[in-house]
């Protein structure tokens, strides 16, 4: 049965631009609960987004209580095993990352350690911070993407494309999240607990809650390139 858009927006809605200037990666939610009534229009909204040839790739499954911290556990005994517990789905970074991409992935690295007060030198306090990812920084709810192996590099952008329609929903309606790709470096481990087939593979996770105002890690300004540097303007004259 096709998906029915039957989200209404709230009071005071936000216009798309508002809303990706809101949206940022949070790294520190409250525990205050999510309705999962909210959720589902959310969803049913975000089917909305475009993919090629209509095809709708992605797939996820949502957590919240005992089956989240399931999760959470089976990938904490994999951390605890060192990197002899990585199962990676694929590279998260591409090998052999040169300038300007390494430096801006080193520079929002350390701006995150700064705002949390963590120097360099303080190896367990940044191995602490490694393992809140796989806790979802707290959130109350966990989504996981993923899709069957079939799919190329074209459904994967189709995949993204949807990601981001539900994340801005979320901040529409006052909610929160973090894309967090590193699930995918425990992402067999993952898609067993979940109960998912060798012939699915695990895209991103999607922290979703309620975001802590007052948390510095949710404060600092995360910085953009110049449109310069990704625009190239051509046949609009000068």
């Amino acid at each position: 049965m096709p998906v029915t858009d039957t989200l209404s927006p709230p009071a005071t809605t936000a216009s798309v631009t508002d809303a990706l200037h809101r949206r940022r990666s949070v790294r520190a939610f409250t525990d205050r609960p999510v309705d999962p009534a909210l959720l589902r229009d959310i969803f049913a909204a975000a089917q909305r987004a475009p993919s090629g040839g209509n095809l709708q790739p992605w797939q996820a499954t949502v957590l919240t209580g005992a089956p989240w911290q399931a999760v959470q556990d089976a990938v904490a005994a994999r951390i605890a095993m060192g990197r002899e517990g990585y199962e990676p789905e694929y590279d998260i970074y591409p090998k052999g990352l040169t300038d300007p991409w390494e430096s801006r992935r080193y520079g929002v690295g350390e701006a995150l350690y700064a705002s949390l007060g963590i120097p360099r030198e303080d190896k367990p306090a940044r191995l602490d911070q490694f393992r809140h990812n796989y806790r979802g920084f707290g959130a109350p709810v966990m989504l996981f993407l993923h899709c069957s192996r079939i799919m190329g590099p074209p459904q994967w952008s189709d995949m993204g494309m949807w990601l981001q329609s539900v994340m801005l929903l979320l901040v529409e309606h006052g909610l929160a999240s973090c894309p967090q790709e590193c699930w995918a470096m425990y992402g067999a481990t993952v898609r067993r607990t979940l109960g998912l087939g060798d012939d699915q593979i695990l895209f991103s996770g999607l922290a979703i809650g309620y975001a802590d105002e007052d948390a510095a890690v949710n404060r600092w300004p995360v910085p953009r390139v110049e449109l310069e540097d990704v625009i190239d303007w051509q046949g609009f004259g000068e």
